[in-house]
């Protein structure tokens, strides 16, 4: 993706990336949080079932890691299939899975619709079909972006699902019936590749980020009532990186890259807690972590992977310049698992950041790797899914299964069952289709 900076904003071209180990060169001082009166964010958890659903976008942890051991290593467009339904429109949104229900995220482009489609998560009968948005759509911007590219978050009673049209993003709330129960707009957008980050529920609040030349932001908007609770000012730069929630070196934090910064929110107040000038200008990605340390890659225009201290001030512990632009990183058991762009699986040990071994896989990756007991599961763009051992020693091919023509969403693990989104062209005329996978 193609982006030239703006005179405008030249000040932060001022700070400097550390390539190594160390603290990153001073960042400019935190912008301004504005904050509703009466308005407040607490640790209220959802009403979800961490240990069976698949909630929001990187899974109930957060992080890409199945809560389930075990899951198919072998399928294909019979074997092991549970189900396999027709999916309208197009869009690279993940499945939700939360309940007895199974959420996605479409686009009919034709007729500028925005659509949220529910499915029976034991049969996959569609149960609904809710037009949430129309008209407005931003121009074709880039190959592989979509008019519905933000995965679903559940918290139990709502769906909640960021649309960009008319130059703004909007969030929807909808009930588990389909009905549209608020809309919120979260702010105005500048689209020069779409719009690509997802929702991220925190205790009573749903995260959502706005990166654009319009003027960055993250805002935490109330889940009843879709008022908004606190905006966080970011640097205007056109990023695509969704909010990582957790916690993190023992406390809550929300971590947002792009911009040329790693920063990381109180998700309470969105005050924030540390930034380090480390990243490049522009991040796809959703960051990930462990107990102590935040990980994350970028492409543009630097090439780059980092890993930060998330305790305190925040402290650049290791970085390289391999370049991991769409697919998130993975974090497992003292490990950094990555697919590139370009097909080359990767593993790095995560306090030292020595690489441990490096693999091609072949094809061209959109989707990021998941981790189920002891296997990673990452899909190519046309549709191949690979399977290797979690492991530091050397890479270990598990198995390989292939499922329609493409697919850029990644595939979800809940329960022992897999849930992927795919396109099949084999009649001619593309047709996404949601699976579902079991034994």
């Amino acid at each position: 993706m193609a982006h030239s900076l703006s005179a405008a904003f030249a000040l932060i071209a001022l700070v400097t990336l550390l390539v190594g180990c160390g603290r990153g060169a001073p960042a400019p001082s935190a912008p301004a949080v504005t904050r509703t009166p009466g308005v407040d964010v607490t640790d209220e958890p959802p009403a979800v079932d961490l240990a069976k659903d698949w909630p929001w976008w990187r899974g109930p942890l957060g992080n890409n890691v199945a809560v389930c051991e075990t899951a198919p290593t072998t399928w294909d467009e019979t074997t092991n299939v549970v189900w396999s339904v027709p999916v309208p429109g197009r869009g690279h949104a993940s499945p939700t899975v939360c309940g007895d229900g199974v959420y996605l995220t479409t686009a009919d482009e034709q007729n500028e619709r925005q659509i949220v489609v529910a499915y029976d998560r034991a049969t996959g009968e569609e149960r609904w079909q809710t037009v949430v948005s129309e008209g407005g759509f931003a121009g074709h911007a880039h190959d592989k972006n979509t008019q519905a590219n933000s995965t679903i978050a559940c918290d139990g009673e709502r769906l909640f699902t960021a649309f960009l049209h008319d130059d703004e993003i909007w969030l929807y709330a909808l009930d588990l019936g389909g009905s549209v129960v608020w809309s919120t707009k979260a702010g105005d957008f500048a689209p020069q590749f779409g719009y690509a980050p997802s929702p991220a529920v925190y205790g009573s609040a749903v995260l959502v980020a706005l990166d654009s030349l319009a003027g960055g932001r993250l805002v935490a908007i109330d889940r009843r009532s879709g008022k908004i609770a606190w905006i966080a000012d970011r640097t205007p730069w056109a990023s695509y990186s969704s909010p990582a929630v957790g916690k993190i070196a023992g406390q809550d934090q929300v971590v947002l890259t792009g911009g040329k910064l790693t920063t990381s929110y109180d998700p309470k107040t969105g005050e924030e807690l540390w930034r380090v000038a480390a990243g490049p200008e522009t991040t796809c990605g959703t960051p990930t972590f462990d107990d102590e340390r935040v990980y994350a890659s970028g492409g543009h225009p630097e090439r780059m992977t980092w890993a930060v201290s998330a305790a305190g001030s925040g402290t650049i512990l290791w970085s390289n310049k391999e370049r991991v632009y769409e697919p998130s990183l993975l974090a497992a058991k003292g490990l950094v698992f990555a697919v590139t762009d370009e097909g080359i699986a990767i593993c790095w040990d995560g306090t030292t950041g020595e690489e441990r071994w490096k693999e091609r896989l072949g094809g061209n990756f959109s989707a990021s790797p998941i981790l189920c007991g002891g296997n990673v599961y990452v899909t190519s763009d046309r549709g191949e899914t690979f399977i290797f051992e979690a492991t530091g020693e050397e890479y270990r091919e598990v198995a390989t299964n292939q499922l329609g023509t493409d697919a850029y969403a990644t595939p979800v693990i809940c329960d022992s069952r897999i849930y992927l989104r795919v396109g099949d062209s084999s009649s001619g005329e593309r047709q996404e289709r949601l699976v579902c996978v079991g034994q």
